[in-house]
């Protein structure tokens, strides 16, 4: 059953957005009305995001969205210091003048932000820089399981966004992979990432 990708994508972004808490149900006769979209086209939706791990099915019940709890966070977090010390690593192999430039006005725009106390702002800068590093590397393979551990990573990294004192913390360690990336040293690169994912891994395991 082939999704609907407008259907697909709206719904994913309301989940990835936090419209959704974790375990609510997910009723296909709302979401019609809400996404203006079939029935089908709706079930074709969840089955999409079951399969990204968005979404799960229970007996009885129907589909929710999926709460991921701290020690499955920590486990999708340590596959992720593995793949993105990698794609770091390639980025530092790859990066031309033009996205070097790029990488220190995020850099310089992250700092500011930390300096003004705009957690929302710097949480975009946040994204912005990983998603930037991902494209310098082009390694389609490893953003490809970056962003489904994304996705079920969300709700975590925002409320580890929203505590005191951590982005004065990783502006620093983001930093630290802008210098080694811009200096084209690849192993620097891939041990300042491995080294901001572990600090986000510690940061995790003290929220419990």
């Amino acid at each position: 059953m082939a999704a609907d990708t407008r259907v697909l994508d709206d719904l994913k972004a309301a989940i990835l957005a936090g419209r959704y808490a974790p375990r609510q149900r997910l009723v296909e006769a709302e979401l019609c009305e809400d996404y203006s979209a079939s029935r089908f086209a709706i079930r074709a939706a969840l089955q999409a995001l079951e399969a990204e791990g968005l979404v799960e099915r229970i007996p009885n019940v129907g589909a929710r969205i999926r709460d991921i709890g701290i020690d499955e966070a920590v486990e999708i977090s340590e596959v992720r210091e593995v793949v993105e010390g990698l794609i770091a690593r390639r980025a530092a192999e790859r990066v031309t003048d033009a996205e070097a430039a790029d990488l220190e006005a995020i850099g310089a725009s992250m700092h500011a932000a930390v300096a003004a106390g705009d957690t929302g702002a710097y949480g975009e800068l946040n994204s912005r820089l990983h998603s930037t590093v991902r494209e310098i590397a082009g390694h389609h393979k490893a953003s490809d399981i970056i962003a489904r551990l994304h996705g079920q990573m969300v709700r975590h990294q925002y409320a580890l966004s929203r505590v005191p004192g951590r982005s004065s913390v990783s502006v620093h360690q983001h930093q630290a992979i802008i210098d080694a990336i811009i200096a084209r040293d690849g192993d620097a690169a891939e041990a300042a990432m491995r080294s901001h994912i572990s600090s986000v891994i510690e940061a995790l395991r003290a929220t419990v």
